[in-house]
């Protein structure tokens, strides 16, 4: 599926809660089509501690939903995200795995093993029980309550399109993007993050 309109239909079913970016394309494909500085943080720094920086939080906010956007060239650094994830478990965590079969931070060098790399076996290897696999937009509509709006901790694969081209990186730097997602955890979960 095209990357873009597979980001345009998850942002259009997003209703509240937290999203998390890791580097590469997911931050950029993100703010290409939001925009959103309140409840998104750009883990621009960080090629493959999304999904544990948004496990933390989901954790920490079990009240509210947490969506981690993971490219595969990250996942393949850090493959051992899934037995964390697997321990938590946290009920509020969806995990989505964007599987372009490069690394969209080095405009677009190809992964090793590409075609064979089964990200679904993975994850269910790892005693993930809620994993979901979409190639397809129709597919992907047609299945969305059930992976993303269901009860428990889900890991959804989304295989899309290389961009083909370099997107903007978010032009939002380190520390303000702290103090912009930290205050927006304050205001939606009623929690102090930040001294006066």
């Amino acid at each position: 599926m095209r990357f873009r309109e597979c980001f345009e239909f998850l942002s259009g079913r997003r209703t509240h809660g937290f999203v998390i970016t890791s580097a590469g394309n997911c931050s950029e494909m993100w703010w290409e089509v939001t925009h959103e500085t309140e409840g998104v943080f750009y883990l621009e720094a960080s090629m493959s501690l999304a999904s544990m920086f948004g496990a933390g939080l989901a954790l920490g906010v079990p009240q509210i939903p947490v969506w981690v956007f993971t490219g595969d060239g990250a996942f393949c650094m850090n493959p051992g995200m899934l037995m964390v994830e697997r321990q938590l478990n946290p009920p509020n965590l969806k995990h989505f795995l964007v599987s372009n079969r490069c690394y969209g931070s080095t405009y677009e060098v190809r992964l090793p093993n590409a075609p064979a790399n089964d990200y679904a076996a993975m994850a269910r290897a790892m005693g993930i029980e809620r994993v979901y696999h979409f190639d397809s937009l129709e597919d992907l509509k047609g299945n969305f309550d059930a992976a993303v709006l269901g009860p428990g901790h889900s890991f959804v694969v989304l295989e899309v399109e290389p961009v083909g081209k370099k997107l903007k990186e978010p032009p939002i730097e380190g520390p303000e993007m702290k103090y912009l997602f930290g205050r927006s955890v304050e205001r939606a979960a009623g929690v102090r993050i930040f001294d006066e």
